[in-house]
């Protein structure tokens, strides 16, 4: 089937299994956060798993070719976005191991069964309220800052989604980690393993990476830090394993 290709969009080679992705810069393009999300989730061969507030599709598709999760789904509240995310599945003949579903994070039960996916993540909006520069581009103002929804809705609806034992793997920023943690157990969503993520060996981290386990019993792991860059501003090698081109 022909994919149309909209004025001012681009195909983006994701250099993994001769996938692409449909994008918009005006909009909003993903970034090495989502990659990072992809590699750090837990997969399970026969799980399905659903991508809250999905963008264009990044998380899925680079999950699905990892074998991550036997079908995908992206649920998306922007029309924009969740468009080029569907033409990207079907650009990418993915129909029938990933679903775009546009709809608000917030009124999953609509259209969702209670603990029907094993494997959920999210990269929701980093900024809470009038807190940080809002960008003009609304599409791009969504994304980044908490709009249409709270990190409580988030986690709340990886909550109402994940069966007993099922992972919800997020990416955000270290600033919030004390209220990320309250919110997971409010939710009876325990923390199994915590990444963070710097962009310099010299530099405090700008990110982290957090999977928790819903009913599971207390014990965090802390793994290694990662580090983006070298000194040089290359890649590390534990950042280009998570982009799979070591």
């Amino acid at each position: 089937m022909d994919v149309i290709i909209k004025d001012n969009e681009r195909l983006d080679d994701l250099q993994c299994k001769g996938y692409y992705i449909i994008q918009n810069p005006d909009m909003f393009c993903f970034g090495i956060d989502a990659v990072l999300l992809a590699d750090f989730a837990s997969g399970r061969k026969k799980a399905r798993a659903m991508d809250l507030g999905t963008g264009t599709g990044i998380v899925p598709i680079l999950m699905e070719s990892r074998d991550k999760a036997i079908h995908f789904t992206g649920l998306e509240i922007q029309n924009e976005s969740a468009d080029m995310a569907l033409r990207s599945v079907i650009y990418n003949n993915l129909t029938d191991k990933i679903d775009i579903v546009c709809g608000d994070i917030k009124e999953v039960s609509k259209n969702f069964e209670r603990e029907s996916f094993e494997i959920v993540t999210s990269n929701p909006p980093y900024i809470s309220g009038d807190k940080g520069l809002l960008n003009t581009m609304e599409p791009k103002n969504i994304a980044r800052h908490e709009i249409l929804l709270t990190l409580e809705d988030v986690i709340k609806a990886a909550a109402y989604l994940l069966k007993l034992g099922g992972t919800f793997a997020m990416i955000h920023k270290p600033f919030r980690l004390a209220e990320i943690i309250r919110l997971l157990s409010k939710y009876h969503l325990e923390p199994k393993r915590l990444k963070m993520v710097q962009p310099y060996m010299d530099k405090e981290p700008n990110m982290v990476l957090i999977e928790s386990v819903k009913g599971g019993k207390p014990m965090v792991k802390v793994e290694p830090t990662l580090v983006v860059y070298n000194k040089d501003g290359s890649y590390t090698e534990a950042l280009l394993r998570c982009y799979n081109m070591t």
